[in-house]
C-alpha cells in the first residue's frame, strides 16, 4: 500500500488543520498510522535509554558502596593510601596513625583494617572491620546488646545489627568466617548501612589472619573543636606524602583508582549508546523519509512552510522518544533488578532510582531523537512540492 493513500492531507488546509485535528493530532494520527514502525524505532531508543539509565544506576550505586566503607565511622575525614587501585589495599602504619593523632588539631584518630570475606552465597563480600575495644567509642560505635570483644581474645567478634538480625544471632551465638568459629560477644550499632551489615573484632586478630602485620586500611579522623578541618588536612598530607584525606564522596577517588575508571567507564559507555542509538533510529527515519516522499510533497503543494513540515517531523521524533524513554526506564528497572540477584553482586549493588535517573532518561531519549531526525527533516523541508509528487 502506498503511504499516500493513508493521509488526512486532502482535508488539511494551510494552517495544518482538519476536521478537528491540529498540528499535534496530525503528529500522533501519523504515528499511530504506522504502528509497527513507531514500536520499533521506539524500541531502538528504549534500548539505548536502558544502557544509559542503567549504568547510571551500576556506577551510582558501586560508588556509593565504595563511599560506604571509606565514611564509616564517626570521623570529620578519612586518611588511606593515595591511589591505590582498590581502598582494600590501602596501607597506613601503625607509626602513620600515630604521627597522625599527634598533628596539631586532631582529637583522635582510629586505624581501621577493612577485610572481605564470602560468608555464603547471599554474602560473597561481607565486610570484616579490625579495631582495638578503646577505640571503639570514638569510633562511632554504639554497644546495644551483650559487650565488646576483649583485645586479646581471638575468637571474639561483634556483629552489627543488620548482620545479626539477617543471620539470626544473638549474644551467645556463634558463627563460622573463613573457616574460623568465632562467638557473638555483642551486636553493635553505627548508623551506618555498610558498618551495620558486618562484623567488628580485635584489630590485632584481623591482623594477624590477614597477614598484615602493624597495618591498617585507613584511619579516621575527629578534630578538635574550633580547629580549621582544612588547615589539619593540609598537615597530615604534608607530613605522610603517600596518605590522601577524603571528606566528601566526590574525593574518593583520590585513595581509589578505580572509582575514577568507574567514572570514566561510565561516561564512555553511555556516549557509545547515544551514538547507537541516535545511528539506529536516523537510518529508520531516513527509511521512512523515502517512503513519504510523495506525503511531503502533498503538504508543500497545500501550503505548508519549510518550516511547519521541520516541525512536523521533528514532533514525531519527540513522540518517539517519549515512548523510548517509558520503556527504557522500565526495561532499566528490570535489568538491575536481575542483576542484584546475580551472584557476584549480590550484597555489593543496591541500586536505587531516583527522579534524576528519570530526567537522564527522558534527556537521553529527546536527544536521540532529535539528533536522528535532524538530517531527514531538513531533507523533508527542502523538498519541492513539484519533483515529490512526480516520485513513485
Amino acid at each position: 500500500m502506498q503511504e499516500n493513500a493513508r493521509l488526512p492531507t486532502p482535508q488539511m488546509g494551510p494552517n495544518g488543520e482538519s476536521g478537528g485535528l491540529s498540528f499535534v493530532g496530525l503528529i500522533v494520527h501519523n504515528l499511530g498510522t504506522r504502528r509497527v514502525r513507531t514500536a520499533l524505532t521506539a524500541l531502538a531508543v528504549a534500548i539505548a535509554v536502558m544502557a544509559v539509565v542503567t549504568l547510571g544506576v551500576l556506577t551510582d550505586s558501586l560508588k556509593s558502596s565504595a563511599a560506604e566503607v571509606l565514611s564509616a565511622g564517626n570521623a570529620d575525614f578519612t586518611v588511606a593510601q593515595k591511589s591505590v587501585s582498590d581502598l582494600l589495599n590501602s596501607v597506613v602504619t601503625d607509626t602513620q596513625v600515630t604521627k597522625i593523632a599527634s598533628t596539631p588539631g586532631v582529637a583522635s584518630a582510629v586505624g581501621v583494617l577493612v577485610a572481605t570475606i564470602k560468608l555464603d552465597p547471599a554474602h560473597p563480600l561481607f565486610l570484616e572491620i579490625g579495631i582495638t575495644p578503646e577505640s571503639l567509642s570514638p569510633f562511632g560505635v554504639h554497644v546495644v546488646a551483650g559487650s565488646a570483644y576483649d583485645a586479646t581474645a581471638p575468637d571474639e567478634v561483634m556483629l552489627g545489627w543488620q548482620a545479626a538480625d539477617a543471620f539470626g544471632k544473638k549474644v551467645g551465638s556463634s558463627i563460622v568466617m573463613d573457616g574460623i568459629r568465632f562467638r557473638v560477644v555483642g551486636i553493635y550499632s553505627t548508623g551506618q548501612v555498610f558498618a551495620d551489615s558486618a562484623s567488628m573484632m580485635s584489630l590485632a586478630t584481623l591482623q594477624a589472619r590477614e597477614r598484615k602485620p602493624a597495618t591498617v586500611t585507613l584511619t579516621v579522623v575527629r578534630v578538635t573543636k574550633g580547629a580549621s578541618i582544612e588547615r589539619v588536612r593540609a598537615a597530615i598530607e604534608e607530613a605522610n606524602p603517600n596518605l590522601a584525606t577524603v571528606r566528601s564522596a566526590t574525593e574518593y577517588g583520590r585513595v581509589d583508582r578505580n572509582l575514577q575508571f568507574l567514572g570514566a567507564a561510565q561516561t564512555g559507555s553511555q556516549i557509545i549508546a547515544l551514538v547507537i542509538g541516535v545511528i539506529i533510529v536516523m537510518n529508520t527515519m531516513l527509511l521512512s523519509f523515502v517512503e513519504r516522499i510523495r506525503e511531503f510533497g502533498v503538504l508543500r503543494a497545500i501550503g505548508w512552510s519549510r518550516s511547519r513540515l521541520l516541525g512536523l517531523v521533528l514532533g514525531e521524533a519527540i513522540g518517539i522518544s517519549f515512548l523510548g524513554a517509558g520503556f527504557g526506564v522500565g526495561f532499566a528497572f528490570v535489568l538491575t533488578w536481575g542483576l542484584e540477584r546475580f551472584s557476584p553482586l549480590r550484597g555489593i549493588l543496591q541500586a536505587q532510582f531516583t527522579a534524576g535517573e528519570v530526567w537522564t532518561a527522558l534527556y537521553a531519549a529527546i536527544a536521540i531523537g532529535l539528533l536522528a531526525a535532524l538530517y531527514p527533516s531538513a531533507r523533508a523541508a527542502m523538498l519541492r512540492p513539484g519533483a515529490s509528487l512526480r516520485r513513485e
